[in-house]
């Protein structure tokens, strides 16, 4: 039997990191004061149930906008996956160290909301025996991958960024990004990438990725992590050890990585030991097999020559891993879900994230402390790793979002300033036949926006071919938009060949567009027009390629609003092309050739 140690008094919890107090602001922890940190975490650790001691290793979605009284089907939903009614039942069952924020999980409607949401989990966490609050996280990489929308300020991605080229807007960018989070109370966040995207069949990195150069990316990833730091955020590199080159999606299938242990050195590694030289908070791993550095082809995350061997003795990381999502099919292919938690633990991790069953994850860990195959020590390693890091971000000493503090910070007119300015930086022309671009009112008035107009990132933006004609609306011209999708038929291409008659430009947003896409066709037969037809990249930037008969070519990297209407302020000259590559766009029929290299990127001829 398992008796419980007397509960930290609040002095203790309030005590435990006089140092970390400044770490917080400085991003810097003072090693004297280290071991004298430690002991009192140990304390905190020492009167833990060791089913108290499981429940900190996870950190689990929950459906809801409240955490005490959500709507009936989010009750429902967590009935169905979690056998828990509400966010403060999920902390007192299963004493879970983290909760992880998404929102199609209803838990992102809006900032006060957000805010109120992450009060009510810290307070049924701190009602507990062992108060420990909890890290509260998400993924607000922004660009197509962001769970907190308007009126939160919504910044460019990664690839956008990479094609601004600037350190200082990057480390801007995060802290913008970490301040908001923070603010509402999300003291964790899954960004940056720090994937290098050499593969552009990569069909989960893609523009999630800061480019290509292994060093470039290196650079972005270290000034990112600088920027959530300063805002008092843990930032989160990720997919260790590098994602960059796989054609498999992992949360569909368990990718593998050819790359040799020379090759992974050089292309993959340089992010991840940037970002552990710049002190990063924690790095997640990928579902994916390295068979030259774990020649047992077991996913990295269930891997421990990759995460000890690799990433804790030969890189010299003692920060927080935590996995990438546990019901990814990736790391669910060849062991059943009540051995991955274990597994990973066995393997170096710390953090065990959203697992498809958690009274299966959580038992399986219990049964393999009580079985002797994990020990209790083992535990503690890893809850004193997530200790430390919610005592540098002052957690212990306050957990609570302030209403007040959401109205000063979150979307302010000046966040979104700056993220107008980065943005303006990283719209990228790629061709411009005859010098077509900047459009004028008093020459291409009546603009004709059709295209792809893909679900918004964060639900609160968009459709794109809405956004992009009333940005240029603004600006003077008479646009009128033409929702043709990412995959036209032919009488949505008829719609718009017919609505392009009389027009003096045709601006088409496209998407992902492949060898098979009807996208093409759509392209060719505006072009058959007569009508000067332009492509916006929304996405890909590598769709140029498939593509023939445009006069002009703008990469946005993102289809979200701050992104295109930077888009459509180049395309007016009311802001000069300044993005440049970050990846090269390879001939679609001869991959040797490229048609634009890294570095590429058009300006406009002085006026």
């Amino acid at each position: 039997m398992h008796h419980r140690a007397p509960a930290p008094s609040r002095r203790t919890l309030l005590t435990v990191t006089a140092a970390a107090a400044a770490a917080a602001v400085t991003g810097v922890t003072a090693p004297v004061a280290h071991a004298d940190d430690d002991r009192k975490l140990q304390r905190i650790i020492d009167r833990m149930s060791l089913e108290e001691k499981v429940g900190q290793l996870f950190v689990m979605r929950v459906y809801g906008h409240s955490a005490t009284a959500p709507d009936q089907a989010d009750i429902d939903a967590n009935l169905a996956e979690i056998g828990v009614r509400t966010a403060a039942e999920l902390v007192e069952r299963y004493h879970v160290g983290g909760v992880i924020y998404f929102s199609w999980a209803h838990n992102t409607r809006d900032p006060q909301q957000i805010a109120a949401l992450s009060n009510g989990i810290q307070r049924a966490a701190l009602a507990r025996p062992t108060p420990v609050p909890v890290l509260i996280s998400t993924d607000q990489e922004h660009g197509i991958v962001c769970r907190v929308g308007k009126p939160a300020t919504l910044l460019p991605g990664a690839m956008a960024l990479g094609a601004g080229g600037s350190h200082a807007d990057a480390r801007k960018a995060a802290q913008i990004a970490g301040e908001e989070l923070a603010a509402v109370g999300i003291r964790q966040n899954y960004a940056p990438v720090a994937d290098v995207n050499v593969n552009p069949a990569n069909p989960v990195i893609g523009v999630r990725s800061f480019g290509s150069d292994p060093q470039a990316v290196a650079g972005l990833v270290a000034a990112q992590v600088k920027g959530y730091q300063r805002a008092g955020v843990a930032a989160t590199s990720k997919h260790f050890p590098g994602h960059g080159d796989t054609a498999v999606d992992s949360h569909y299938g368990l990718p593998t990585i050819t790359h040799t242990r020379e090759q992974w050195a050089e292309l993959d590694a340089p992010p991840f030991r940037s970002a552990i030289a710049a002190g990063i908070d924690s790095i997640m791993t990928a579902h994916i097999v390295v068979p030259a550095l774990d020649p047992s082809e077991d996913p990295a995350t269930l891997s421990r020559p990759i995460l000890t061997g690799i990433l804790r003795e030969q890189l010299g990381y003692d920060g927080v891993v935590v996995t990438d999502s546990l019901g990814m099919e990736g790391v669910r292919t060849k062991y059943g879900d009540e051995r991955v938690p274990v597994l990973a633990l066995k393997a170096g991790v710390d953090q065990l994230l959203n697992p498809p069953r958690l009274d299966v994850a959580w038992n399986a860990v219990l049964k393999a402390v009580r079985d002797g195959e994990l020990t209790e020590a083992r535990l503690d390693e890893s809850i004193l790793r997530i200790l430390r890091l919610k005592a540098k971000l002052g957690l212990f000493r306050q957990a609570y979002a302030t209403r007040a503090g959401v109205d000063r910070v979150v979307g302010t007119e000046a966040h979104l300033a700056h993220a107008d300015r980065i943005a303006e930086a990283t719209t990228t022309l790629l061709l411009n036949e005859d010098g077509f671009l900047p459009l004028s009112p008093a020459s291409h008035r009546s603009v004709l926006v059709v295209g792809a107009d893909p679900a918004s990132p964060s639900g609160t933006t968009g459709p794109p071919t809405t956004t992009l004609a009333t940005a240029l609306t603004e600006l003077g011209f008479t646009a009128t938009a033409l929702s043709t999708g990412i995959t036209p038929t032919a009488a949505k291409i008829e719609e718009a060949v017919a609505a392009a008659a009389g027009k003096d430009v045709v601006l088409v947003g496209t998407y992902n567009v492949s060898a098979t896409s009807p996208q093409r066709t759509l392209v060719a037969r505006l072009v058959a027009t007569g009508v000067p037809v332009v492509t916006v990249a929304i996405r890909n930037p590598y769709d140029v390629a498939r593509l023939g008969g445009q006069r002009a070519t703008l990469a946005a990297y993102s289809w979200t609003d701050v992104e295109l209407r930077a888009a459509v302020r180049v395309l007016a000259g009311r802001a000069r092309p300044r993005g440049r590559l970050p990846v090269p766009v390879q001939n679609a029929d001869d991959p040797t050739k490229v048609l634009y290299p890294v570095g590429h990127g058009l300006s406009y001829a002085r006026r």
